[in-house]
């Protein structure tokens, strides 16, 4: 490339020719107007010609002048516009995180919108999640379920989670509302493929022999027990962290209460080497909401 004046005595040429004023650049560009003056000179000095013709108070454009500015000023121009892309994008900041898809639905969605009105310049993207976590590296943060004996590294727990028994509304067993831990033997369960460990410490906790009764209703997704359930389908067993939107909303209801600790949890964890600002502040916020959690799970009785 050629060799090009300098920016600054461009500047100051396009300044001074708007104002046909050393003084008046000067206070605009924040500088004396000599120097404004001896960029102008400079300038001159490179092109070999005059931009101004001086007189004792004011300034006057040459021909060179005039053709000159144009120029000028629409590459000062395309110059700050290009420095505002640049600062603009470097500015916006984004975060993806990956988690089960029931939770992501249940819990994360109200979680993420908190923490959007509070950031508004971050741009977040959710991976939902079924078994398996998405591939590595696609996510700033991941939730993951673990089991208490395998947790897994470098993860924070978010919360200890209780199971829960829930049910529509007016679900019955044998024409009765369904009320009483005995009716559990003849109603319909709903069973969560890779869970079975749920029936069975419900089993247990309540008195009762093994639950021989058939499962009407499977599914490997919680979403999909919960929803089951909505619409008269059984009785599900799962975390109540899970249930608890259902609970508020009054689409399920919870007709007896357990004390079973679930011995799989929620981890969070951020990627190694991410220093993301935004990853940061999304990791932080969501351990305190995980308190919140913490609180609501732990209730002494049903909703």
């Amino acid at each position: 490339m050629m060799n090009l004046p300098h920016l600054t005595f461009l500047r100051s040429f396009e300044a001074s020719a708007r104002h046909l004023s050393f003084t008046t650049a000067a206070e605009e560009l924040n500088c004396t107007s000599s120097a404004v003056s001896n960029h102008v000179r400079s300038l001159e000095s490179f092109l070999g010609r005059p931009l101004f013709v001086r007189h004792s108070r004011s300034l006057e454009l040459t021909d060179l002048g005039e053709a000159y500015l144009p120029s000028v000023r629409q590459a000062l121009l395309q110059i700050d516009m290009a420095t505002k892309s640049v600062l603009s994008k470097s500015s916006r900041q984004t975060v993806a995180i990956s988690c089960p898809m029931t939770l992501a639905e249940q819990w994360l969605a109200p979680v993420l919108a908190g923490f959007g009105r509070e950031n508004p310049g971050v741009r977040i993207t959710v991976h939902g999640t079924v078994w398996h976590d998405v591939q590595a590296d696609v996510s700033d943060l991941s939730i993951v379920l673990g089991h208490d004996d395998d947790p897994p590294a470098n993860s924070y727990r978010l919360w200890s989670d209780r199971l829960t028994l829930v049910c529509a509304p007016g679900y019955q067993v044998d024409g009765e509302t369904f009320c009483e831990a005995e009716q559990l033997e003849k109603a319909s369960l709903i069973q969560i493929l890779g869970r079975s460990e749920y029936w069975e410490d419900v089993a247990l906790s309540l008195g009762l022999e093994r639950l021989n009764n058939p499962s009407l209703m499977r599914t490997n997704a919680s979403g999909m027990a919960l929803e089951m359930a909505c619409n008269g389908a059984g009785v599900a067993a799962l975390p109540r962290s899970l249930a608890l939107p259902y609970l508020r909303e009054g689409r399920l209801r919870e007709p007896i209460f357990l004390n079973i600790v679930v011995p799989w949890a929620y981890y969070l964890s951020i990627r190694e080497g991410v220093k993301s600002s935004a990853a940061t502040a999304l990791f932080d916020w969501l351990q305190k909401e995980a308190l919140l959690m913490q609180e609501e799970t732990s209730g002494t009785s049903p909703l």
